[in-house]
């Protein structure tokens, strides 16, 4: 069961950069510590070569996971985004009811989620909670100490 993600063009290109590394730069180290294990001697007793091999299974399945991300990965067309309502990539204006703060945030995929840089997960509490709102809408969201609301005040990419 694969799960599609949609990425800006810049977290698609961080994707296949890490993978690219991996399979060119990683791939070829953990080859490289098998065979210079190996001429060790006795594979039977050689730990630096049992540890080389399930290095490089870590790697290879590490690698087949960022594969099947990559193909299941969407590319979204910023040009053709809705701003009526609250949707991935929308840069989303909020003032918090309780203490009157306002907060800016884009929803983007899991993984490019950086709270630092204000781009919170469409899967986060926040974000599920904001997904298809209106400016002029509240929204309640649950977090786990408590409901927080949010009047939307205005939305764009």
């Amino acid at each position: 069961m694969s799960k599609v993600s949609y990425y800006t063009p810049e977290g698609m290109k961080k994707l296949k950069d890490e993978l690219n590394h991996l399979r060119d730069v990683e791939r070829p180290k953990a080859s490289q510590a098998i065979a210079e294990a190996r001429d060790k001697g006795d594979l039977s007793e050689n730990a630096e070569y049992d540890a080389a091999k399930e290095a490089q299974g870590l790697l290879e399945m590490k690698i087949a996971k960022l594969e099947e991300v990559v193909a299941n990965a969407r590319l979204i067309d910023e040009s053709q985004l809705d701003t009526s309502k609250v949707l991935v990539l929308s840069t989303v204006k909020l003032r918090n009811q309780q203490n009157g703060q306002e907060l800016s945030y884009t929803l983007v995929a899991e993984s490019e989620a950086d709270l630092k840089a204000g781009k919170i997960s469409v899967t986060s509490p926040i974000g599920k909670g904001l997904l298809g709102k209106k400016v002029g809408d509240t929204a309640e969201i649950q977090v786990p100490n408590g409901t927080l609301k949010f009047d939307v005040l205005e939305i764009t990419r």
